[in-house]
């Protein structure tokens, strides 16, 4: 979404915010952590073009807020136009963490990012402000809420083994192994699916006991999660979407794009939406055009894919309009408000 959405979104709050006063009794103080030994935690999730960016501006500066950024991309540094993070003026109208963390040739795994939100939240309450979390990796977000797998690390040497052993004898060797090590871990973990089967008998092996009780979540503790999704209506969204892709070409994504390469190399930050699509473009694979329509098409389906995956997330207020919509401003306000009553 642009700036100038934004913008009218925040002015939109403030008109909003002695609406909200009247429709409730409570008195609530600048902070809703401070309402209860066990803060509350604001989590924003929806599709990509949703208005999570907006929403999370307006939530931010109405609750004394901090924003905590869940994009896997808006991580690395340099990465600007195809990313469609916060822009400069909007970073500094209230904190921003976990935005340009890395360098894009840094790896920054789900771990990382578990690690340094759940710091981040921790400094966020220790200041007595509202973390709200906002952004569309779901496997950033349920690293942050449910923690990891605790696993030992990957062996390569290992794993080649496995592999060269998988193909000598046979498809269902795999699973035959993974059996006699850990049964439980056999029974979810289809026979096809070899990765999966040379991870879990990595694990077995490498802990000298099965997958299935080596491996634990950790998951957050001491937040009460308010989780807040955002579903418009989807063509509204397809449209917006298009238009998001369009002005990132105009703009100049190829030539970011190109500076990126020059700097860095083929890493795999750059095979993120809209940067694949300009590498083709770079490397002659495809026209600008084509490139432009292949982009808005990842991003749709993408859409579609975030959406299935934040359904599986527990107790989301769903709210049917975009993020910058002055009515769903007003509906996030009085969720956090009765949040905050509750305790």
């Amino acid at each position: 979404m642009d700036f100038p959405c934004r913008l009218v979104a925040l002015v939109t709050l403030a008109r909003l915010t002695n609406h909200v006063s009247r429709l409730t009794t409570l008195t609530t103080p600048p902070n809703p952590t401070t309402a209860s030994p066990h803060p509350l935690a604001v989590l924003i999730l929806g599709p990509t073009g949703s208005g999570k960016t907006a929403l999370s501006l307006a939530l931010a500066q109405r609750f004394n807020g901090e924003i905590v950024s869940c994009d896997s991309v808006a991580v690395y540094r340099g990465m600007e136009l195809g990313t469609a993070k916060p822009t400069p003026a909007e970073r500094a109208l209230v904190p921003h963490h976990l935005i340009d963390v890395a360098n894009p040739d840094e790896p920054f795994t789900a771990g990382h990012y578990m690690r340094t939100a759940r710091e981040s939240l921790q400094k966020i309450n220790a200041r007595r402000h509202l973390p709200i979390v906002t952004g569309g990796t779901g496997l950033y977000l349920r690293a942050l809420t449910e923690g990891l797998f605790a696993g030992p690390e990957r062996r390569i040497d290992l794993r080649v083994r496995l592999r060269q052993s998988a193909e000598r004898r046979g498809k269902n060797w795999l699973h035959k192994l993974l059996t006699r090590l850990d049964p439980a871990s056999a029974a979810r973990i289809h026979a096809n699916d070899t990765p999966k089967l040379i991870r879990a008998v990595e694990v077995c092996l490498a802990s000298r006991k099965p997958m299935s009780q080596v491996l634990a979540r950790d998951p957050l503790t001491g937040f009460r999660l308010l989780r807040i999704g955002l579903n418009p209506p989807r063509q509204q969204l397809y449209a917006r979407l298009n238009q998001r892709c369009a002005e990132m070409f105009t703009s100049g994504l190829v030539d970011e794009t190109r500076g990126l390469l020059a700097r860095y190399g083929p890493v795999n930050a750059l095979d993120s939406l809209g940067y694949r699509q300009a590498l083709q473009v770079i490397r002659s694979e495809a026209s600008e055009a084509d490139a432009l329509k292949a982009a808005q098409q990842g991003h749709r389906n993408y859409a579609k894919r975030q959406l299935t995956w934040f359904r599986r997330e527990p107790d989301v207020h769903w709210i049917e309009r975009f993020g910058d919509d002055a009515e769903t401003i007003s509906e996030a306000t009085r969720l956090i408000l009765e949040a905050d009553r509750e305790h």
